[in-house]
């Protein structure tokens, strides 16, 4: 699973055993002060920190889950570029109705009674709006959860800079009462993982995210979920290993010139072999990155912008050659010679 998650553009990280939270720390991270963007573990190759440790990279991954198959997998959403919708159905007491569905005056005379868990507020929620109920929307992938929630997974607009993390009883940024945000700034539990409490089970036949719903985007716009532009690029989700002092001058000349012949498609519609190009500054990218020159956060936005550009109506299409190309160049490392 780990791997066909990170063939999707989905960066993983391990889960600890039986356990639906990220495997633990070594001893020299469990200290104070130390900030996971500056972790020597992920350099080399540790898990250190989460879903901050989260990667791409076919060959990590097969190390981690090959030496430990028994690890659950866990999906960094903020670079995964998906939004997933976490419906609760703990036992809890009911809130005061005006603490419900945040921002929305529920009249008292509207029946509550029977209402007890983020499916039912969920459901109100879209009936408030005139919209089917996201939980039934069989249009995308929906996994059950061991607890008896349910987990609706969306993909972001191309070009969106992304949603914020929340719960449910939050007193700050919120959708609805136990129904969570999984996206930037969080993970998601990856279908097929088993805890001790049984099995995260996909629900129907969908097996990929739907685009966000219009409606579900206004929402979470209405409910401070949206992130700045700023802050959606910052590297914070993805770190790879980091730069090392040959790094970032003399790994962007080598992709430079690539990039260029990216970059030269936009001026010719048809006929350009773009593809082929875009596949060949992947994998080199992707070797710089495995290399320690160059960070897969950084790689992949560099990528990114550059398809974007030249063949703007393509992303998706785009993101599949970047991933696959970068995933295949981070088995052949480009290693430099002397000092840069």
């Amino acid at each position: 699973m780990a791997s066909w998650c990170a063939a999707r553009g989905w960066p993983v990280h391990p889960l600890a055993p039986g356990r639906k939270t990220p495997a633990g720390n070594c001893e020299g991270c469990k200290k104070p002060d130390h900030p996971p963007q500056e972790c020597p573990c992920h350099e080399q190759n540790g898990w250190c920190h989460g879903f901050h440790a989260a990667t791409l990279n076919s060959a990590r991954v097969d190390a981690w889950w090959g030496e430990h198959p028994n690890l659950g997998v866990g999906i960094a959403c903020g670079p995964a570029r998906l939004v997933v919708i976490d419906v609760d159905a703990h036992s809890a007491s009911v809130p005061d109705r005006c603490r419900l569905l945040p921002g929305i005056t529920i009249p008292v005379a509207v029946d509550l009674d029977g209402l007890a868990s983020g499916f039912d507020t969920l459901a109100l929620l879209a009936a408030y709006r005139g919209q089917p109920n996201p939980a039934e929307d069989s249009a995308t992938l929906r996994v059950r959860t061991p607890s008896g929630g349910l987990h609706l997974w969306y993909r972001l607009p191309d070009g969106h800079p992304g949603y914020r993390s929340s719960a449910g009883s939050s007193a700050g940024a919120a959708l609805a009462w136990q129904v969570d945000i999984r996206a930037h700034g969080g993970y998601i539990v990856a279908p097929t993982t088993r805890t001790s409490q049984g099995r995260y089970v996909p629900v129907g036949d969908a097996r990929e995210p739907a685009p966000l719903p219009s409606w579900l985007a206004g929402e979470l716009e209405r409910t401070g979920h949206h992130l700045a532009p700023a802050q959606a690029t910052a590297p914070a989700d993805v770190p790879a290993p980091r730069r090392t002092r040959s790094a970032p001058t003399r790994a962007l000349r080598t992709l430079e010139p690539l990039l260029a012949e990216v970059a030269s498609c936009a001026a010719v519609p048809e006929g350009a072999a773009f593809t082929e190009k875009l596949n060949r500054a992947a994998y080199t990218a992707g070797g710089l990155a495995a290399a320690g020159h160059l960070t897969e956060t950084r790689a992949l936005a560099l990528l990114t912008e550059f398809a974007n550009q030249a063949r703007p109506s393509q992303e998706r299409r785009s993101q599949s050659v970047i991933v696959s190309a970068l995933q295949a160049g981070a088995r052949r490392p480009i290693h430099y010679e002397g000092r840069s």
